[in-house]
């Protein structure tokens, strides 16, 4: 049975369980959710001693965990068989018995991770009838946003459309890395807080006011003056703001604002959905933009940008190799020109 990682959990909150689960995929945060609340929660403490089982693929073979699996709970009505880096154990295609015929009070957890499970084999089609199976894929970049409020929400916070988009911006689509920060919030901040720049700068690090989403706001509203304060410190502290990340995040921009121009007259929501918007107050900065920056001028920043991202690579186009300080300033220098001046 294929299920999705939120109806798997609204299963196991329920207390509904099956034989055996298989969680495979390239997306580790979810299969570590999911064993996270097996550990946890499926067994009442006192219970785990003799019915928690854990043990890695790498140290492990089929017959370990078919024992394991095939003992009776001890004072308990089930027991948890939990195989971790499941895709390092050797014969792991040796289960399929056991999985063609499960002890019911046994859960038996395959987390396959950072990989798929290749269900066209007889272990993956035995697994596909007989398991529950949870293929944990990646997150789009355009999903983040959402995914984070929706963490934040199932924390009893509230969050801002900015502060989601400067989180998302900054952490990008790690979804382990993104929890990690997420935590600090939630445990720093009474439950109906409503997040904003500064809970994040404060509890997080990164500066509100200086930040490659600001940067790109300074752009579109051709504000030089807060721009060249951004750049400075973008300059001071490379670190935190390395060349490739902001050229990637501005090449983002420059992207969707090329297609705004040939969509700003259709519906809204038609909009949105095309440039992977969440909401209409993430359009007040292309709104802006698309005065300032015409199409063919936009092609020629998005030309410049891919230049500037290869230069930030360790690519030379002949001007010698290029600090990224002054590749920077070089960059937002080009970008802010006039459309008529020759390009880098």
């Amino acid at each position: 049975m294929q299920i999705t990682y939120e109806q798997l959990m609204q299963q196991l909150k329920k207390k509904e369980y099956h034989p055996v689960y298989l969680l495979h995929g390239e997306e580790p945060f979810f299969i570590d959710e999911v064993v996270r609340h097996f550990e946890e929660e499926v067994l009442e403490p006192h219970e785990r001693s003799f019915n928690l089982t854990v043990v890695y693929g790498k140290d492990t073979d089929h017959r370990q965990v078919r024992d394991a699996a095939t003992r009776y709970p001890m004072m308990a009505p089930r027991q948890v068989v939990i195989v971790k880096e499941a895709q390092e154990m050797r014969d792991l295609g040796e289960l399929l018995p056991y999985v063609q015929k499960p002890v019911p009070t046994t859960l038996l957890v395959l987390a396959h991770k950072h990989k798929k499970l290749k269900m066209n084999t007889k272990l993956g089609k035995a697994l596909a009838a007989h398991a529950v199976v949870m293929e944990s894929k990646p997150l789009y970049e355009n999903q983040v946003p959402g995914w984070i409020s929706s963490w934040i929400k199932s924390q009893g916070l509230d969050i801002t459309a900015e502060s989601t988009q400067l989180l998302a911006e900054y952490l990008g689509t790690d979804l382990s890395r993104i929890a990690n920060e997420l935590g600090k919030l939630a445990l720093n901040l009474e439950k109906g807080t409503r997040i904003a720049p500064e809970h994040i700068e404060a509890h997080i690090g990164i500066s509100r006011e200086f930040n490659v989403f600001e940067l790109q706001r300074a752009l579109a509203h051709g504000d030089t003056e807060r721009l060249g304060r951004i750049v400075a410190h973008f300059v001071a502290n490379p670190g935190k703001h390395p060349p490739i990340m902001v050229i990637a995040t501005l090449y983002n921009f420059f992207s969707k604002l090329y297609m705004f121009h040939f969509l700003r007259q259709r519906p809204e929501k038609e909009v949105l959905q095309a440039m992977g918007l969440r909401s209409g107050w993430f359009l007040k900065d292309y709104k802006a933009a698309v005065r300032r920056f015409p199409p063919a001028r936009v092609e020629q920043i998005i030309h410049l940008l891919r230049t500037y991202d290869m230069k930030a690579k360790g690519v030379d186009f002949g001007g010698g190799p290029n600090a990224d300080a002054e590749l920077l300033r070089e960059l937002m220098w080009h970008i802010c020109e006039p459309a008529t001046t020759k390009m880098a």
